[in-house]
């Protein structure tokens, strides 16, 4: 009994492992036969009909002749997506490219803050080191998608130049499509400020190799105009722009060409902005500004939807009455019209010369405050303004007080050292129906700017003028002051005031300090002038003491300027 029942289990677990066996192999068949027809199918999907498919067990075998490297890879890459990668095996040949025509090679990449996209076809694998090497300078801390494709040809003339010369743009613009070709480097990017455009169109330019054509499309955000201020005026019949501002380029083009037909000059400019109060801007303002045209003169203001238009003195009533009925009919309902006609001075009146008030700022930064202002508590006031604004060290009042002032003076006067202070030099007067603003700016657009300004702190029917030149020795992009404007700077400050120490002091003290705050200001220009920091002691005590304290305060002095936030590697120390 013992025997027989043994051999039964024998037989059962023989019966079961032969069941298990069976089950094993259709299980492995069945597998086999579906991961060849899912990848069939998706080659077929694909168009990759040339492509054999096998199976062995979960291995899944690809076979056939590809017409290239790309195609071979992509039908790799296919067939990833339907089984894992590490069943799929490549015993795909690529068809011989002896007299095949190469493909057209290219990459585009992209870049953005959290990372850099590559797609693309490019020449054999060691194309791809050379990628691979370049994009991981600029990758640090960057995502990368790298989606390129290589072929096994020879690299056509100028795709070398042309990859390093786009690894190069990508480097330098953070947010950017570079699209690169033999022989042709195309480049789109979005800059933050139209000073950053033109370093970045500058840097691209400058570093293009020889052979590669550049094509390059790079903007810049367009300014927030508030408000939206466009300001005309007509003096002795001759039309000019104070401030000019446009919502499309179509606007602009249209203003500017209606402006020139009525006498303003031709290289007049027009911004293009944000915050433009009506699609019918442009014709709102091309109405006005040939209803002003037929005054002798004029000054129009347009601040958002108001419109303000104030004609010269002397203006006959009939013509005044003419114009701004017709103006006031043809403007669209969105603007509003406030005309004004001065009243001509009363007969026998006295020709006394109007009181005034001038400010004055040196190209050093030197402001000098004169003429009447109401009261001592008013002149207070101007001077805690102009010393926020200028610097307590740097400005001098001298006025005198007049009770007969008219209203409104003192805002004239605090808006009038607002704008001042906007501009490297120049001069500000005020007098009661008029404000002249003239100076030097580094700013093509300050003018308009300054104009803005004006109208907004003062109102649309206020009488002012803006004679501001433009220097490209100002321009914070395209100026840099020479060597010996560095130093009148410098020698300027230190006539005024030296550098001293306390006796046998080696530490900056508050007088000091000053003098410092104001070299500070100049030498943040003047770091491309190699300067000497010179240190000095008296002839008392021995000779290699004095030496060490004229070196320590050398030293201080340089350490001073490097904590005002100076670049200091220009300077030396020398006791």
């Amino acid at each position: 009994m013992r025997i027989s029942f043994t051999f039964a289990a024998i037989a059962s677990f023989a019966l079961a492992a032969g069941i298990s066996l069976g089950l094993a192999v259709i299980g492995a068949q069945t597998v086999e036969r579906q991961s060849v027809e899912d990848v069939s199918f998706a080659m077929r999907e694909d168009g990759l009909d040339w492509v054999e498919i096998d199976a062995d067990g979960l291995q899944v075998f690809l076979m056939g002749e590809a017409p290239d490297e790309a195609t071979r890879f992509r039908a790799l890459r296919r067939a990833g997506t339907v089984v894992d990668n590490d069943r799929v095996v490549d015993q795909m040949t690529v068809l011989d490219p002896e007299g095949i025509t190469a493909p057209t090679f290219s990459i585009e990449m992209l870049r953005n803050g959290t990372g850099v996209s590559l797609i693309g076809l490019i020449p054999g694998a060691e194309g791809a080191d050379r990628l691979t090497d370049g994009i991981s300078d600029i990758t640090a801390g960057l995502d990368v998608a790298n989606m390129v494709e290589t072929a096994d040809f020879a690299a056509p003339e100028g795709w070398d130049a042309a990859v390093r010369y786009g690894l190069l743009a990508l480097t330098e613009l953070p947010r950017s499509k570079v699209s690169i070709f033999a022989g042709r480097v195309e480049v789109e990017a979005v800059s933050n400020s139209p000073a950053e455009r033109a370093d970045w169109v500058a840097f691209l330019e400058d570093n293009l190799p020889d052979g590669i054509d550049l094509v390059m499309d790079i903007s810049a955000p367009r300014p927030v105009i508030t408000p939206f201020t466009l300001r005309y005026v007509v003096e002795d019949g001759t039309p000019r722009f104070e401030a000019c501002s446009a919502g499309t380029e179509a606007d602009r083009d249209r203003i500017l060409e209606t402006a020139i037909e009525l006498g303003v000059a031709e290289n007049a400019s027009c911004v293009i902005g944000l915050g433009v109060p009506s699609p019918r801007w442009a014709e709102a303002v091309e109405t006005a500004i040939t209803a002003a045209s037929r005054f002798e003169g004029a000054t129009l203001t347009f601040s958002d939807a108001d419109l303000s238009l104030v004609a010269a003195e002397g203006t006959p009533g009939s013509l005044f009455d003419t114009v701004i009925g017709e103006l006031d009919a043809a403007l669209p309902d969105v603007f509003s019209l406030h005309a004004v006609l001065p009243a001509a001075p009363a007969e026998g009146s006295e020709p006394d010369g109007p009181p005034r008030f001038t400010a004055t700022r040196s190209p050093e930064g030197y402001v000098q405050l004169r003429g009447r202002l109401p009261d001592d508590r008013v002149s207070a006031a101007v001077l805690a303004y102009a010393n926020a604004l200028f610097g307590r060290r740097n400005t001098y009042l001298a006025t005198r007080t007049d009770p007969d002032l008219p209203e409104g003076w003192p805002l004239r006067v605090l808006a009038g050292l607002e704008a001042l202070s906007r501009l490297p030099n120049g001069s500000l007067t005020v007098e009661p129906d008029h404000l002249i603003l003239r100076g030097n700016s580094g700013s093509e657009d300050a003018t308009s700017d300054l104009s803005r300004l004006l109208a907004q702190q003062l109102g649309d029917a206020a009488s002012f003028e803006i004679d501001v030149t433009y220097m490209a020795s100002l321009d914070p992009i395209t100026g840099e002051l020479t060597d010996q404007q560095c130093l009148d700077r410098v020698n300027t400050v230190l006539d005024r005031r030296k550098i001293t120490f306390d006796p046998g002091s080696v530490e900056i003290n508050e007088a000091a300090g000053e003098v410092l705050d104001d070299l500070a200001e100049i030498l943040r220009d003047c770091s491309h002038v190699e300067m000497q920091i010179g240190g000095h002691t008296d002839t008392q005590g021995r000779e290699e003491l004095n030496l060490n304290i004229s070196q320590a305060r050398a030293d201080a002095v340089l350490n001073g300027l490097l904590a005002r936030r100076v670049l200091t590697s220009n300077l030396s120390a020398q006791g």
